[in-house]
């Protein structure tokens, strides 16, 4: 284990001990007092609507033993109520934990595997790690610790692991090339180029742009992985002479290809080529966009030389995030499809079509407002309209302002208005749920994560 010392946070972040001792060892980082533990180093972030800095005491009565704080005064009845405890103060909390998180990366040579992308970041991610684990001690993304705070303390995390996978999330340019600055990638993945944060970054182009963020700190020797079915990743691969490329697809000829698919409800089956044998890989996750993680996995195994039976048993073992695809039986036999984490166009198609897949007497798909598309929103929500109607949902049901461009379009393409509700509220979906679904039924609920429709999940999924 390679730990810090409070001694480490002084020289790298230009500190101020104000009091305790520079020989304190720093172990675990937590950014949340609700989430701390005894013996952790508690960093004070100041947001926009709050400052942690300020919440150092109930940091120190769940037993940190160490707080980096953003310049603040200490109460000095503090110092005889908490003994043995070290504080910390920096100019910059935020700056402070990406220093620290990349002086913590230096001191580890182990194999480090970068994941983003427009959709399936954190899917992809958790099979990867599911893979490299069959192998190594990973470290990985927990949650949607994947932006410029959740990165840091992602590494900071760092112990007797052998190998990295971290998840990197950004929706304006630049912030991707922070995040790989601080990780040092050996392996970049970009899963895909969709329509994510269009409304911030104004186009497609613009945001492979900032997705190529990722590859500025890659290592010399290291490799990129690339979804070739995406139109701007297979346009980028034909043009890039500079990095060692290793690609995977179903449509376009690529080094890691399907042979043979069977997309079943509750998992898909493909044939495909692993250390020049044909090998049976088993998704235990329905819907062809986990076969192309699957792909993208088997690659990250190959880059990192992990065995083909090891690769197949990480894919066959692979679980998946809780509120992402998540398949729960209520007690009255109703099916849910809980992947209201987060959407976008691409993700609420690839969801809508699963639920088309699936045997049950009626598909209903709860859907709410996708968000950051700006301009694009009306036409993209139009787009998942006719997503709805050319996968014969049976019955639509929509919460949210933007979502009405679903309704209109569903409509437009023959769906019927009897099959369609068009709610205004959270509270209307639950009770319109708890009435009308019947035993046999599948409900898949999907939108942006600021809709909050994992209330609706908690409420009916008893």
């Amino acid at each position: 284990m390679k730990s810090l010392i409070v001694k480490d946070i002084l020289e790298i972040c230009d500190g101020t001990l104000i009091c305790g001792s520079k020989e304190q060892i720093c172990e675990k980082f937590s950014k949340d007092t609700r989430e701390l533990n005894k013996g952790d180093v508690y960093v004070g972030i100041k947001g926009d609507k709050f400052n942690g800095s300020l919440l150092y005491e109930e940091a120190l009565k769940q037993g940190a033993n160490v707080c980096v704080l953003e310049e603040i005064e200490i109460k000095e009845e503090i110092y005889q109520k908490y003994e043995n405890i070290t504080i910390v103060t920096v100019k910059d909390t935020i700056h402070a934990l990406q220093k620290l998180a990349t002086y913590k990366r230096s001191l580890y040579d182990i194999p480090v595997v970068a994941v983003t992308g427009s959709v399936g970041k954190t899917s992809t991610k958790d099979m990867i790690a599911s893979v490299v684990s069959t192998e190594y001690q990973v470290q990985k993304t927990q949650g949607n610790y994947n932006n410029h705070i959740g990165v840091p303390l992602t590494i900071l995390g760092l112990k007797d692991h052998t190998a990295l996978v971290v998840e990197m999330g950004m929706n304006h340019f630049g912030e991707l090339s922070v995040l790989t600055n601080i990780a040092k990638p050996t392996v970049c993945v970009i899963t895909n180029v969709g329509t994510a944060h269009i409304g911030n970054l104004g186009s497609r182009e613009n945001i492979l742009k900032a997705k190529l963020e990722i590859l500025e700190a890659l290592s010399q020797n290291g490799t990129v992985i690339i979804n070739n079915d995406n139109d701007l990743l297979h346009k980028w691969k034909e043009e890039n002479n500079t990095y060692q490329v290793l690609d995977f697809g179903i449509e376009n000829q690529s080094k890691q290809m399907v042979e043979d698919i069977k997309l079943e409800e509750y998992g898909s089956i493909f044939i495909t080529n692993i250390d020049n044998e044909k090998a049976q890989v088993n998704v235990p996750v329905s819907g062809i966009h986990f076969v192309y993680n699957a792909l993208c996995a088997i690659c990250v195994g190959k880059a990192l030389n992990i065995s083909k039976e090891n690769i197949l048993k990480g894919i066959r073992e692979f679980e998946l995030s809780k509120n992402r695809m998540e398949m729960i039986e209520n007690s009255n036999g109703v099916k849910i499809i809980n992947d209201c984490y987060n959407a976008n166009f691409d993700s609420m198609k690839a969801s809508i079509e699963s639920l088309s897949r699936m045997n049950v007497k009626r598909k209903i798909a709860l859907l709410g407002d996708m968000l950051e598309l700006g301009e694009y929103s009306k036409e993209l929500h139009e787009k998942v309209g006719k997503e709805v109607a050319k996968n014969k949902i049976d019955i639509l049901i929509t919460v949210g302002k933007e979502s009405k461009n679903i309704v209109k379009q569903a409509i437009l393409e023959g769906m019927k208005k009897d099959q369609i509700y068009e709610l205004e509220n959270i509270e209307e979906a639950i009770n319109l749920i708890k009435e009308q679904s019947k035993k046999g039924d599948a409900i898949l609920l999907k939108a942006s994560n600021g809709m909050n429709l994992k209330k609706i999940v908690e409420e009916i999924k008893e």
